[in-house]
């Protein structure tokens, strides 16, 4: 199959909503997508900066939202 975008039609926030709804299909078989053994590594260095309190998560919610409002050119609240 070969899929066909106007890319070069496409704002930024579109083609970001084709990558979301692209992630959204195949986060939804997690098996399928084998990560790299660096993955694991970051995440447990990230999880060692969280315990310290030297870093914070976001939730995905927050998260889209806060690059949606980067995208659009809002600044942070």
């Amino acid at each position: 199959m070969s899929i066909h975008l106007p890319l070069d039609q496409m704002t930024l926030a579109d083609k970001l909503e084709v990558m979301e709804t692209l992630w959204a299909d195949l986060s939804r078989s997690p098996a399928d997508l084998p990560s790299p053994d660096w993955h694991r590594d970051v995440l447990q260095d990230r999880k060692h900066l969280v315990a310290e309190g030297q870093l914070k998560f976001l939730d995905w919610e927050t998260a889209i939202a806060e690059l949606r409002n980067e995208v659009r050119g809002n600044t942070p609240t």
